[in-house]
């Protein structure tokens, strides 16, 4: 059995094949095909073959994907939270408003009461009887009729506040359970990002650095192969798009990010994550789009791969949890995982699910 860090290969493999069917329930993402861990009757002491680090590079785009799926959770979560504070803050607002309001009209009332105490409370006919002069009467009367309507008009305003009063309360309380259980969500698919994190880093520590050298290439290689089947198709002919004047400061923006390091959960400026990048590249150039690559798909307006043009947004894998700019000749800026820096991939590269178009209008 081999020793050392690279010996470590074989158990780190299976670990991982374990700590991989462990992400998130429910979450739809495209796992590498299995392969049958490295065999452990290597002599000591001997490289990994070219067959062991391919497995351990399939296994560690099967953690780093996981880590994306719950990255996008996370945004998703955080991005509620921002809305739901907001509300919480602005139905505070109306409750303090609408109890100084309440407290003027209580004061109104309490001095229109008084009024009523002062004239002895006596009705319109026992101060017709009273009075010398009925002309004065019936011009008091007449007031007194339309202090009444002021009255019922007043009780009335005094109940709607008071109603919208217990409204926003309830409101306001029902914000802060969805906030509270936002902040839930936002923990579990923390851990569940650092869990998937955790292991990769293992995995890639049991390698020496030769071999950490030999997988970068593979991966290279694989992307290569990936850009080259998908240009082999012809599409890159088709797609004849020029990007609009906000399209080309969106573009400026994300490849002015290059060589920054991938944050999970990150916006800006010193990192990003992918959607990170994509939606303050947007922001930037005047449009506001949605924060999570999911969001991005479901909202944004989609067009056809051949109608793409440099701006437009190409979402990836099966459940839409990674984004990338596409910037023309084949090309995008993309944030790709932890450990690794905003950078120009192909387009191609990695599975496509469709293009979305933030300046469709």
């Amino acid at each position: 059995m081999r020793t050392g860090k690279g010996g470590l290969l074989t158990a780190a493999v299976t670990v991982v094949c374990a700590v991989t069917v462990l992400a998130a329930p429910g979450t739809a993402f495209a796992n590498p095909t299995p392969t049958p861990s490295p065999s452990a009757s290597t002599s000591a002491g001997t490289p990994a073959t070219t067959a062991e680090l391919e497995a351990v590079r399939k296994k560690l785009a099967g953690l780093y994907r996981a880590a994306a799926v719950a990255t996008e959770e996370y945004n998703a979560a955080e991005e509620k939270a921002k809305k739901q504070s907001a509300e919480i803050i602005r139905l505070a607002k109306k409750i303090v408003k609408g109890k100084a309001r309440l407290e003027e009209l209580e004061d109104r009332a309490g001095a229109a009461a008084a009024a009523q105490y002062r004239g002895g409370g006596l009705p319109p006919e026992a101060h017709l009887m009273l009075s010398d002069d009925p002309q004065e009467f019936l011009d008091g009367a007449g007031r007194a009729r339309q202090g009444q309507h002021a009255a019922k008009g007043l009780l009335a305003e005094m109940t709607r506040t008071q109603e919208d009063l217990e409204q926003y309360a309830k409101d306001a309380e029902g914000q802060w359970r969805k906030l509270e259980a936002g902040r839930k969500a936002k923990a579990k698919a923390q851990k569940k990002i650092e869990k998937q994190i955790k292991a990769a880093e293992k995995l890639e520590a049991t390698l020496e650095e030769e071999e950490r050298e030999r997988l970068a290439r593979l991966e290279e290689e694989a992307a290569e192969q990936a850009q080259s089947a998908w240009l082999s198709s012809g599409i890159l002919d088709d797609i004849k798009g020029e990007a609009t004047a906000q399209g080309r400061k969106a573009i400026a923006y994300a490849t002015a990010q290059i060589g920054k390091p991938y944050q999970w959960g990150a916006e800006g400026p010193k990192a990003y994550d992918c959607s990170g990048l994509t939606s303050q590249a947007w922001l930037s150039a005047g449009t506001g789009i949605p924060r999570t690559s999911q969001e991005q798909w479901k909202q944004l307006k989609r067009v056809d791969i051949r109608d793409m043009r440099p701006g437009d947004l190409i979402i990836y894998f099966d459940d839409a949890s990674h984004v990338g700019m596409y910037v023309g000749d084949g090309a995008v800026v993309h944030a790709p995982r932890p450990g690794r820096t905003v950078t120009i991939a192909g387009a191609g590269s990695m599975p496509i699910l469709g293009v979305v178009r933030p300046d469709a209008g």
